[in-house]
């Protein structure tokens, strides 16, 4: 695989929120829903995917960093260490023997511990088990695509998610889920010599027609009528968890915004957000006995609301 960091467009000293904002970008213009006629994208879109999941992840990110593993995660060249000048097998003897000069002194078997995993002979001399292997590959990730109604994942309700194989498996939701949110479910993924790969879920939490999202609180505007604004009083209002009552204060005017605790989204620290219901005065149109009435009332009550505006 690439260089994980190219395959995102990052520099190798980008922060987690440029990786992850170059992830999402590049997630939205590749994804498979997108590009249906495209299998290049899709397998594009598999790499971008995977060089997320290594540089997400710290010690597999250090790791590549410091050469020690290649962009598929796996081990690089064994050992680490080249032949020296001189070194090597020598001829006619038919055994492996390692000419370290004259000059060195000190004791190996450090080193050789280190690549032969301090397998020894047992009693012949003679260097035992062989030289280690690379590990075979596992197969690769599959992505899936998970659209999560925006109350399910308000309330962190359990979803099930249909595998390529048809099997089925019911994800419960991590605090603070988000779109472009990922799970990892490992072991779901392409079968390879070094075992399975991992299927990875992608999150998008669906719009709602009268609920918004303002980081883990729901906002949401509530129409009132006029008594209810002038007299006060509890009315329902809708909440990702049900209906709730609110009360309503006397004199209460478009704009005013009222809290409900707890009723917003699950956050990674363990809280929740909170719900902000901001008011809405609805005025009935062509009501003579209102017009009337208002119309004797400001005539008494003359004021300037806009007067704080210097108007």
């Amino acid at each position: 695989m690439a260089d994980p960091y190219q395959t995102l467009g990052v520099a190798r000293g980008a922060s987690e929120d440029e990786i992850k904002k170059a992830y999402r970008k590049l997630a939205k213009e590749l994804h498979p829903d997108r590009n249906k006629d495209n299998p290049k994208a899709s397998e594009r879109f598999s790499q971008v995917t995977q060089a997320y999941d290594l540089l997400t992840d710290k010690d597999k990110r250090a790791r590549f960093d410091r050469g020690e593993i290649d962009g598929d995660g796996n081990p690089t060249a064994p050992f680490g260490y080249g032949p020296r000048p001189g070194a090597g097998a020598r001829p006619g003897g038919g055994g492996f023997s390692a000419d370290f000069g004259s000059g060195d002194t000190g004791d190996f078997s450090d080193i050789f511990e280190s690549i032969f995993g301090g397998a020894r002979g047992g009693g012949g001399g003679g260097f035992q088990g062989g030289f280690g292997r690379r590990p075979s590959p596992k197969g690769a990730n599959v992505p899936y695509r998970l659209v999560v109604s925006f109350e399910d994942a308000a309330r962190l309700a359990t979803q099930r998610i249909t595998l390529r194989d048809g099997k089925t498996i019911d994800l419960k939701l991590p605090a603070g889920v988000e779109s472009g949110t990922q799970m990892r479910l490992s072991g779901k993924g392409d079968a390879g010599p070094g075992g399975n790969g991992d299927a990875i879920v992608s999150i998008e939490v669906g719009q709602h027609r009268f609920f918004t999202r303002d980081g883990d609180d729901v906002r949401l505007d509530l129409p009132i009528s006029l008594a209810e604004a002038v007299l006060g009083g509890k009315v329902p209002v809708p909440t990702v968890e049900g209906t709730v009552m609110l009360t309503v204060p006397k004199g209460a005017s478009s704009g005013k915004t009222l809290r409900l605790k707890g009723r917003g989204f699950h956050k990674k620290g363990g809280d929740r957000g909170d719900q902000l219901v901001t008011l809405m005065v609805e005025i009935p149109d062509d009501d003579a006995d209102l017009t009337a009435f208002v119309a004797e009332w400001s005539g008494r009550n003359a004021g300037n609301p806009r007067a704080k505006l210097g108007v």
